[in-house]
């Protein structure tokens, strides 16, 4: 891999992060300081906002509770929904919820489990693993997360290669055949196909022997090719509506005015799911299509699979850049430009 390295429906989203963010006793890298416990680096925001507010902070190491382990941290993937829980903007769709500030980002992660409960199991402290943890925790020196959304880190990526893959790849898997059921000779439509999710998803429907036309700038049509897309339409030059027709899936990673039109490309039955907002009930109901704003969901089952298909070269990982965890202020302007290709991860030692 290149390395750049720089100094559903709304009412599943409010019940996943209704449990996501519990309104009691929240985790315990958001508690102040304690006299009796260790402490470890992290990067943490007190206020809600956009990089500016993220700070490089002495907190306490989170204690192991049941069904948990307790990872070190040696690489954390960076993603637009870091930004977008830090920034308040899924408010809305939480039905209010706040985030439990003071709160340390990140969704995923690698590294090797430090510490584990005692009604686990399925691992044993030195093992390296990868996973998900979706209330945050990994912009760490220490994460805690559920033994069940976890899994052994495939041998053939290194830990900030597979620091990638958690909620890009599982996102995409669920995206495609989860909820847009993709089989093969199936037409898929992948808006935002050069990003993290988009990257997986061109590669996952390539592997499922679907048809697979993706949308990206100029700079980045190249790229969508070498990952596996039959076809693929630079946005900014061409309308995609009036060349495609009769698609059975659109995987939305964009939203807005090109989830409107995207309904006029879809068969009737045909399927749109989108990572980024609810689509319009009045256009399902007029094009008579299926459709849902779907949330990932941290399934190790799930990662087992990718893992396969990473050990026999069905897919591959694209982080084009890395950042150490200090210049996280750095990543988060980078990712929130829409710009970027592939995945950003953050170095954590």
């Amino acid at each position: 891999m290149f390395f750049q390295k720089h100094r559903t429906t709304e009412k599943e989203i409010d019940e996943q992060l209704a449990g996501t963010f519990p309104a009691s006793d929240p985790p315990s890298w958001t508690l102040g300081h304690d006299s009796d416990k260790s402490f470890m680096n992290a990067m943490r925001i007190n206020n809600y906002g956009g990089p500016e507010q993220l700070h490089y902070e002495n907190v306490p190491i989170p204690e192991v509770h049941d069904g948990e382990i307790l990872v070190k941290v040696l690489g954390a993937s960076v993603n637009p929904i870091d930004c977008k829980l830090a920034s308040g903007a899924l408010r809305p769709v939480m039905n209010n919820k706040a985030i439990p500030l003071p709160w340390v980002p990140g969704c995923d992660f690698c590294g090797i489990i430090e510490e584990i409960s005692e009604d686990v199991h399925v691992f044993k402290k030195g093992d390296e693993v990868y996973g998900n943890c979706p209330a945050g925790g990994a912009y760490a020196q220490f994460v805690i997360a559920r033994a069940d959304s976890v899994a052994i880190k495939p041998p053939t990526l290194g830990f900030i290669e597979a620091a990638s893959v958690p909620v890009a790849g599982l996102t995409a898997w669920q995206g495609l055949f989860n909820h847009g059921c993709l089989e093969k000779g199936k037409t898929v439509l992948i808006h935002g196909g050069a990003g993290g999710v988009g990257s997986f998803a061109i590669q996952l429907s390539h592997w499922k022997n679907a048809k697979v036309i993706a949308t990206g700038s100029f700079d980045h049509l190249k790229y969508l090719k070498e990952l596996g897309a039959d076809e693929v339409i630079d946005y900014k030059a061409v309308a995609f509506e009036t060349i495609i027709k009769n698609v059975d899936l659109v995987l939305d990673l964009v939203g807005g005015e090109t989830q409107e039109r995207s309904f006029k490309v879809i068969k009737p039955g045909g399927v749109l799911v989108s990572t980024i907002s609810p689509p319009s009930p009045e256009a399902v109901k007029e094009y008579k299509i299926n459709a849902l704003m779907m949330t990932m969901k941290p399934l190790a089952e799930q990662l087992r699979k990718l893992t396969e298909l990473f050990l026999d070269g069905g897919i591959k990982t694209q982080v084009t850049k890395v950042y150490p965890l200090m210049q996280v202020q750095e990543a988060w302007s980078d990712i929130l430009s829409h710009h970027t290709k592939g995945k950003i991860v953050l170095e954590v030692s």
